[in-house]
């Protein structure tokens, strides 16, 4: 055996001979995701929990528990589907419809036909979209509830808050015309903002565009300034998240050397998920939505301004900002 065992040691190995290319290859095959988490139970753990994340989490909308499961309950549920959809939606399309052709009737004669900027129009255009903000908020059977005192135009001050939907700042315009930094939208929404907006000095940008930047930036520094310019809203997170988690705000508006103004909007779930998931639903739909739930209850809390200290960086201002939304609210992660 010791004589068979050394024969086989000494054998030469036939790979060492032949060139590469006489050898059998198989064709090469890019890797899947799949290939890479069967490497092992470890990255599929990993992916697992990268799916999972809590920043995936602030952008879903949890669907509420169903309660129509039963023979008694059932009859009680479709009851309340034809008064949602047979009763309350009609009245409220009416209501919104009759809003609108009272505010065209009385803000276009205002816009084109008084002449210049003067106070006294900017006034009446303000009170105007506060009206219009206010039907709004009737066509959804909204049950706002404000906390604080209410904000007021001063120089070097920026109001933010957390943003959970487009209806944010229609909330928060019925109480006082603010100038809002908003993406450009396209279809109804961008004619609002071109002829009805941009005369309470909200500032448009386009993402697409990295010039905007620059120009928005230099917008803001010029607002805040002027002390009878509407106050100035920002949203920091720069998108909508579901209200149960705040994302890390973006420091731009706490660069510009001014008292920053935080709100903190809670909705309550009970009627109706107020999130809007822009990729699943056009904002027109999620008004639908709105005003085919039986209420949209909401708290608005105005907070105590909040100034940078000395030696305090802006990304430090910005998460004590954050944390001071947070502890106003509880829920929130």
């Amino acid at each position: 055996r010791w004589e068979e065992m050394a024969s086989s040691l000494d054998a030469p190995n036939l790979d060492d001979y032949l060139t590469a290319d006489s050898l059998p290859q198989e064709p090469p095959r890019s890797l899947t995701l799949r290939d890479l988490l069967d490497i092992s139970p470890v990255l599929t753990e990993a992916a697992g929990a990268i799916v999972d994340d809590s920043f995936t989490r602030c952008f879903k909308s949890n669907s509420p528990e169903p309660w129509n499961w039963n023979i008694y309950l059932f009859p009680l549920w479709c009851l309340g589907v034809v008064i949602r959809y047979g009763l309350l939606f009609p009245l409220r399309f009416l209501t919104l419809i009759l809003g609108w052709m009272a505010f065209f009737t009385a803000f276009f004669p205002v816009r084109f036909l008084m002449n210049g900027k003067n106070r006294l129009k900017s006034k009446i255009e303000r009170k105007l979209v506060e009206m219009m903000c206010s039907v709004f908020v009737a066509s959804w059977t909204g049950v706002i509830k404000y906390h604080g005192p209410r904000p007021s135009s001063r120089p070097y001050q920026v109001f933010v808050a957390n943003h959970t939907s487009m209806i944010d700042f229609i909330i928060l315009e019925q109480m006082t015309a603010f100038a809002v930094i908003m993406q450009k939208h396209p279809g109804w929404v961008g004619f609002i903002q071109k002829t009805i907006l941009e005369s309470v000095g909200c500032i448009w940008f386009n993402r697409n565009d990295l010039k905007d930047r620059e120009v928005v930036g230099r917008k803001l520094r010029d607002h805040v300034q002027h002390p009878d310019n509407n106050p100035l809203l920002i949203f920091p997170e720069g998108t909508c998240v579901n209200n149960q988690y705040t994302v890390m705000f973006k420091k731009g508006a706490f660069e510009l050397g001014c008292a920053v103004c935080p709100i903190a909007i809670k909705y309550n779930k009970i009627f109706v998920d107020a999130f809007w998931n822009s990729k699943k639903q056009s904002f027109t739909m999620h008004l639908v939505r709105l005003m085919t739930s039986w209420a949209v209850v909401c708290d608005v809390w105005f907070l105590e301004p909040q100034y940078l200290r000395e030696g305090e960086t802006a990304i430090e201002f910005t998460e004590s900002v954050q944390s001071e939304g947070h502890d106003s609210c509880s829920g929130w992660s």
